[in-house]
């Protein structure tokens, strides 16, 4: 996930930590706005920052499904996205289908 935004971004976050529990699978990043994200948030515009930030993680939706797919081998049935400005966060959690071997 960090590789995948700082490919994207030109730089990724800071600090990044992953929970893995059942069907769910939550990724918290912390830190990484952009220079002009940064400066937008200084600006006041803090709503335009998350905005398009959103709209990243929606257009970025299958490639971060894919990461989470392989590195679990199950596949994503729900994602929800939701980010924070201070502290800057952002947080993916990944709904799993079932586990058909722990029957």
């Amino acid at each position: 996930m960090v590789a995948l935004l700082k490919e994207f971004y030109g730089r990724g976050p800071t600090r990044a930590k992953s929970y893995y529990s059942d069907d769910v699978v939550v990724c918290v990043l912390r830190g990484g706005f952009a220079r002009v994200e940064e400066t937008l948030l200084a600006g006041g515009r803090g709503p335009a920052v998350i905005q398009q930030r959103m709209e990243f993680q929606e257009l970025m939706r299958q490639r971060f499904e894919e990461v989470v797919e392989s590195a679990t081998g199950r596949r994503v049935i729900g994602l929800m996205s939701g980010n924070h400005q201070h502290p800057d966060m952002m947080c993916e959690v990944f709904v799993l289908a079932p586990d058909r071997s722990r029957r």
